[in-house]
């Protein structure tokens, strides 16, 4: 088994065929989006796939440890992941192949009029399990 990082992004990444901000959806929309997430999470429960997920609020700050007293805070000029990583999810799968299958599947989430998303995902292997990436 391998664990994989499933990423979901508000921007940064290609757009999707369906990309509508979610500030722009009905609470129906939003409530069935929602739903398609714990609806896939349960289905990875129960095959034994699922590590934990969680959506993430976009307020953040960065922090930096500088000498002695209290740390500083900074906004910094850079692009924070408070502005680009929107949730995540970690699965524990047998190959590459069924990563993919799994964000693909993912992927498929409502969006906007109820339809698919197809939003792109970023899967990245945790780092010291080696990837099983066939070709």
């Amino acid at each position: 088994m391998a664990k994989y990082l499933l990423l979901k992004h508000y921007r940064g990444a290609p757009a999707a065929v369906n990309d509508v901000p979610m500030d722009q959806w009905s609470q129906d929309e939003i409530t069935a989006h929602l739903q398609y997430m714990r609806d896939f999470a349960a289905k990875l429960q129960a095959t034994g796939e699922y590590v934990g997920e969680q959506a993430l609020a976009p307020e953040g700050t960065w922090v930096r440890y500088d000498g002695e007293g209290k740390p500083p805070v900074t906004d910094g000029p850079f692009a924070e992941t408070k502005d680009l990583i929107a949730g995540w999810m970690v699965i524990d799968v047998d190959s590459y192949e069924r990563a993919v299958e799994l964000a693909g599947e993912l992927s498929a989430a409502p969006g906007k009029d109820g339809k698919p998303i197809h939003e792109w995902l970023e899967l990245r292997p945790f780092y010291g399990n080696a990837p099983t990436i066939t070709e």
